[in-house]
């Protein structure tokens, strides 16, 4: 069922899990994502991108998770992930997005506060949360593309004075996180700044948010879970998922012509690698 974030979110927060938000762009990631959080009794965040939304189209997209989510027992929230058009975050809150990230993390922060104020004072209106991002990850997500050095962490002082500032809803923090499918099929070993996120969660009394999630150890995100993080992120564990099935079932199946049998394979994989992560995240049996 189609449920608004905050109920999710207010419910991990007691429970003291996480609840992941699953980058979806068509119909065939939905499809594992959906199916795996009904499996285990999980509630789960879909969203998308601003790049999600230009591939297969805004209303087309809202229309398939509403579907989708109609007959389902656990609870399902969209949410529209890194959000810099302001235009068209109007058009997601007007559709039924009950969540909307604006994402200035790019500007000085003056300018990010002033963009974030705005976005809260329009969602705030219709009921619908806002996330905000102060620091800046290495890596690239749709237009999000931050080169290597040029990345840098939240300050737990300047992350107080910005909620504050801004009244946002959900705060996505930057700990050693990273965007993008690299880092995974890299040799580095990848580590988040525990402490300095357990300062973040001391000096901010809001839902903690980690982006650029995939490819860090089991007890990192576990972790970080213990240290207020409520909403983790999950986008490119998924397409290598897609990418590794499709490959293999390609190789094997030359002959195969049919999508709905070259697909398959792909959704069971994503299944499997979503199953993993609300295992991970501590949200199973909480639909």
């Amino acid at each position: 069922m189609l449920t608004h974030i905050k109920k999710i979110i207010k419910n991990a927060e007691k429970g003291q899990y996480a609840v992941g938000a699953f980058n979806v762009n068509n119909l065939e990631i939905l499809q594992a994502v959906l199916a795996a959080a009904e499996k285990m009794k999980s509630p789960v965040i879909i969203q998308t991108t601003e790049g999600a939304i230009k591939y297969a189209g805004l209303e087309e997209i809202v229309a398939l998770v509403k579907a989708a989510a109609e007959d389902l027992k656990v609870p399902v929230a969209l949410h529209l992930d890194h959000g810099h058009d302001y235009e068209l975050i109007k058009e997601c809150i007007k559709l039924g997005y009950s969540s909307v990230m604006i994402d200035g993390s790019v500007y000085p922060y003056k300018k990010n506060v002033q963009l974030v104020k705005k976005v809260v004072k329009y969602a705030r209106a219709r009921k619908v949360w806002v996330q905000a991002e102060l620091g800046r990850l290495e890596g690239s997500e749709d237009w999000v593309k931050v080169g290597k050095g040029q990345g840098f962490f939240t300050d737990p002082e300047e992350a107080k004075q910005f909620v504050k500032e801004t009244k946002v809803d959900t705060f996505a923090v930057a700990i050693g996180n990273y965007h993008g499918v690299q880092k995974i099929i890299g040799k580095k070993k990848l580590i988040l700044d525990l402490k300095r996120l357990e300062k973040i969660d001391k000096l901010v009394s809001i839902p903690l948010v980690l982006h650029g999630a995939s490819g860090f150890s089991d007890n990192q995100i576990k972790g970080a879970i213990k240290r207020g993080i409520r909403i983790v992120n999950i986008d490119s564990e998924l397409r290598i998922s897609f990418a590794k099935a499709e490959r293999k079932f390609l190789m094997e199946n030359k002959n195969i012509f049919d999508p709905r049998k070259i697909l398959a394979p792909a959704i069971v994989q994503m299944q499997k690698t979503v199953e993993r992560k609300i295992q991970v995240l501590g949200s199973r049996n909480r639909g």
